[in-house]
């Protein structure tokens, strides 16, 4: 009798051994299925793990001149904030927005001025923070403007502004030498800016402002390319109202992309101009104009350009570029009242007309080079 119950529970036991051996195989087998299909694993809410991404959005030039100061004085202070509501909502729904300040934020304790040497009110700045900007390139033509002075007072400025990355312009060698990056949803960046002219101004300190050097360059971006995700380099250039690329800006934007810069973002020109890949590298050659008191349609329209960057195993993909045009509205009667930036979406005939037409005009400029830019609809 006990024999019989000891051949049962052999049997009974090599039946449970084949079942868990069973499974295991099963268990293994869908494990490595799964891993050569590239499934992802879920979490508790049976969804795939988030990537981690950052929306960024570009703009070019904002371009004081007295006409734009003068309509922002009302009530004994200057109140840019009205100028950029229009676009307000867009622009701060990004995780990142890119402008360049043309004028020197000297401020108005060191005296306004327009072209062709300016100095502008502070509450500039504090107008396009409020919209969203964080990331605000200082190194153009006009930097030197007004000396050191005010080099150092729009600086100062900028450094009170904890949540903003500016680049190009510096109060001393150690500030221009310092490694700054900055991280959001897991994205670590690094903003480089710089000018190719300074209208002859020679600076009396070179940390004033970063004029284009290949060696310097190669040497700023060997100490952070390692360290960031994303690199953004801000290039002043080109020909000053030419919708077309000149060729030193080919010739620099190609080797930046050999240096791994991610995204060259191009003003100066106070026009648009194309866009293009060079290799991995997406180059806008010129955002134009964003807010400026200049004259004529070419330089009143500008261009916002965004993207989206994802991050997946280490490695950074910049989404094909969404593309849409601004344009600076102002009253030109005896002087120039109610500026305003408008997307060309909330435009109508009676803010600008025939802006359907101009709409597929500067298109047709901005994707002379590239059919991978997306058309924001009108």
């Amino acid at each position: 009798m006990k024999r019989v119950k000891k051949v049962k529970l052999k049997k009974s036991m090599k039946v449970i051994l084949s079942i868990i051996i069973l499974f295991l195989v099963i268990s293994i087998g869908l494990s490595i299925k799964q891993l050569i299909k590239k499934e992802p694993i879920l979490n508790n809410n049976n969804e795939p793990p988030k990537k981690n991404s950052v929306s960024l959005v570009m703009v070019g030039d904002a371009l004081i001149h007295s006409s734009v100061y003068d309509d922002a004085y009302e009530d004994g202070k200057y109140n840019f904030y009205k100028m950029l509501s229009p676009v307000k909502d867009y622009i701060s729904s990004h995780d990142l927005a890119f402008y360049n300040q043309e004028t020197v934020l000297g401020g108005t304790s060191l005296g306004l001025s327009s072209y062709p040497s300016f100095n502008s009110p502070q509450e500039v700045g504090d107008a396009f923070i409020d919209a969203g900007f964080n990331l605000v390139s200082l190194a153009n033509n006009h930097t030197l403007d007004k000396g050191s002075k005010a080099v150092i007072s729009s600086n100062n400025y900028w450094k009170r502004q904890k949540e903003v990355l500016t680049s190009g312009s510096y109060n001393s060698e150690a500030e221009r030498n310092q490694v700054v990056i900055k991280e959001v949803n897991g994205i670590k960046y690094a903003l480089l800016a710089y000018t190719t002219t300074t209208n002859g101004i020679k600076p009396t300190a070179n940390y004033y402002v970063n004029v284009y050097n290949e060696d310097q360059v190669k040497e700023d971006i060997a100490k952070v390319r390692d360290k960031v995700d994303l690199l953004l380099v801000s290039m002043h250039w080109g020909e000053e109202y030419n919708t077309s690329i000149i060729n030193s800006q080919e010739e620099i934007a190609k080797y930046l992309s050999s240096l791994g810069v991610d995204i060259i973002i191009g003003t100066h020109p106070h026009v648009v101009e194309p866009i293009e890949y060079i290799g991995d590298t997406l180059v806008i050659y010129s955002l134009g104009n964003f807010l400026s008191g200049q004259e004529g349609l070419d330089r009143q329209v500008g261009l916002m350009v965004s993207v989206e960057i994802t991050k997946n195993d280490d490695k950074i993909v910049i989404s094909d570029p969404s593309a849409m045009l601004t344009y600076t509205y102002y009253n030109n009667g005896n002087t120039k009242t109610n500026f305003k930036v408008y997307s060309f979406d909330k435009l109508n005939n009676s803010l600008l007309p025939g802006y359907k037409n101009y709409y597929n005009k500067y298109m047709s400029i901005i994707t002379a080079r590239s059919n991978r830019i997306v058309k924001m609809p009108i």
